[in-house]
């Protein structure tokens, strides 16, 4: 089994090699990870992020990612089976698309060289211009949603954002997430703090304006969401859409049985509710009686590994982590340890199984014959550390190395070429969606979710940006406190911090594939 220690090697590349790669002004082939082996990556990260961040941002472009009249995200688009060229556009998005959006505009408006180099590669001091006029747009957009379908009370549903005038999808009306939510306020949450800080007048009034629609959401949270008694709806059943939130005759329900009571990424709105919700002391803390159950102490031992504490998982998918990204979980010392675990059983669980790459939920294979996804796969990840064992665990996808990016850049980026040296793997907008493990299929798209997550992790989330806010705002030690409560109770002791993470021990197969013909070596 090949390993690797835990610590260092993410800060092996000096940063005059970053200089000296960015200084060259070449760009890299469509196809740079064959030109990249293992030991340099482990190496040379920022080189490889470098390259990576390239022809990654070749997904941010008009009618591929986002709709440049008004400003909002795309799913994403189809590929060509042959060329790899975009074809069918998804012309739908998500709250979570949105968060995603914000928080890789964040760092551009902060100043980061890799946003920049992301966003606009021929002219990065046009990063956070660009970044700001979109946001200009979009927040137009959000305003006359929400005079058109009040009811949502400024949340998103799942929406058709391919005309100026956005609108629920046929399956979301009346009807409205708080997962993806928690998501999306807590990256706008990070966005105004990033424009606050800005020497331009112009940023600064971008930021009073979206803290309007922020503080309007503050009001509605528990409105739209809350039962009582510690109960958060999942899915909001909206009684008329066209009914402001204080209508006399507006009702709100639960979906089904459905609550929101996970300690993934769901939490985010679960701390929304609790530090803006205008919730009492008793509320807030049934919020978390609630949700106890659910965060679950499980030991990982397989193939001579373990045992590693964890946290249990749904999946144990690469998706579940989101949290870290936007929240400054990591300022807890027992939090950033388990989760730091997470990754040596990610890593380790993969080459003990055999398998060439990371699981997480992701859109499935490609039908060469009708050019149509097969299907999406949620129940994807490690199944003896899960709660729910019965998973799919033919098809990874690279954007499963993001949360081992997070906590060992070096080591995630390994996992992530070898994953896109499949064939197919890389296209013209960079990374593909994800590939059978035996190689003879691959998901010929290209999402936000699959891309971007991996980019927010590589420019390090937005924590630093929202904790400086949240403590400007006066809730950051309460937020400290809690997690340092929750976790602690439920982990009194972590086993396997001496357990190194693993490197990938197989490659994707040839499973008689040709790459895309507009991104061949």
């Amino acid at each position: 089994m090949k390993f690797v220690k835990v610590f260092g090697l993410a800060s092996v590349c000096a940063a005059g090699l970053v200089q000296t790669a960015a200084g060259t002004g070449r760009n890299p082939p469509c196809r740079f990870a064959l030109q990249w082996s293992e030991g340099e990556v482990l190496e040379r990260p920022d080189d490889f992020i470098w390259d990576l961040l390239y022809w990654e941002g070749n997904f941010h472009q008009n009618n591929v990612s986002y709709n440049a009249q008004n400003g909002m995200t795309y799913d994403g688009v189809q590929l060509n089976w042959e060329t790899g060229v975009r074809t069918e556009l998804h012309t739908f998005s998500a709250a979570s698309k949105e968060a995603l959006q914000f928080m890789l505009y964040t760092h551009a408006i902060t100043g980061s060289r890799e946003a920049a180099r992301f966003l606009s590669p021929k002219h990065p001091s046009q990063a956070a211009d660009i970044a700001v006029s979109i946001l200009e747009l979009k927040l137009q957009t959000y305003l006359r949603f929400n005079e058109t379908h009040p009811g949502f009370g400024g949340f998103l549903p799942w929406i058709t954002t391919s005309t100026d005038e956005i609108a629920p999808t046929w399956d979301w009306n009346n009807r409205v997430p708080a997962l993806d939510n928690g998501e999306l306020v807590w990256a706008v949450y990070g966005a105004i703090q990033a424009l606050e800080k800005s020497n331009k007048r112009s940023y600064r009034k971008l930021a009073r304006d979206w803290s309007v629609w922020l503080d309007y959401v503050k009001t509605t949270a528990a409105d739209v969401f809350y039962v009582g008694e510690g109960v958060v709806c999942a899915v909001t059943t909206v009684g008329n859409q066209t009914y402001a939130v204080t209508d006399p005759e507006q009702t709100y329900e639960c979906e089904g049985s459905g609550t929101l009571n996970d300690p993934y990424e769901g939490e985010l709105f679960t701390f929304w509710l609790h530090l803006f919700g205008g919730l009492s002391d008793e509320d807030k803390e049934r919020l978390w009686e609630i949700k106890r159950p659910q965060l679950v102490s499980v030991e990982y031992e397989l193939g001579g590994v373990g045992p590693v504490t964890v946290e249990r998982g749904y999946w144990f998918s690469s998706h579940e982590p989101w949290k870290i990204l936007e929240l400054p979980y990591n300022d807890v010392d027992i939090f950033r340890r388990i989760y730091h675990n997470a990754e040596r059983v990610r890593t380790c669980n993969s080459v003990i199984t055999e398998v060439p790459g990371l699981f997480a939920s992701v859109n499935n294979s490609t039908d060469p014959g009708t050019d149509q996804i097969i299907g999406y796969i949620s129940p994807a990840g490690i199944p003896s550390i899960a709660n729910q064992t019965e998973q799919y665990l033919d098809v990874i996808t690279p954007y499963g190395a993001w949360p081992t990016i997070f906590y060992d850049r070096a080591v995630g980026l390994a996992w992530w070429r070898n994953m896109v040296l499949g064939k197919k793997m890389q296209n013209p907008y960079g990374s593909t969606e994800s590939t059978r493990v035996d190689g003879e299929l691959v998901s010929a798209l290209v999402t936000w979710d699959s891309k971007v997550l991996t980019v927010v992790s590589i420019l390090g989330g937005v924590a630093d940006v929202v904790r400086e806010k949240m403590q400007a705002d006066g809730i950051y030690e309460e937020f400290i406190s809690v997690v340092e409560r929750e976790y602690s109770n439920e982990f009194p002791e972590l086993e396997g911090e001496d357990v190194e993470l693993c490197l990938p021990s197989i490659s994707v197969p040839d499973g008689g594939l040709e790459d895309f013909t507009e991104c061949e070596a």
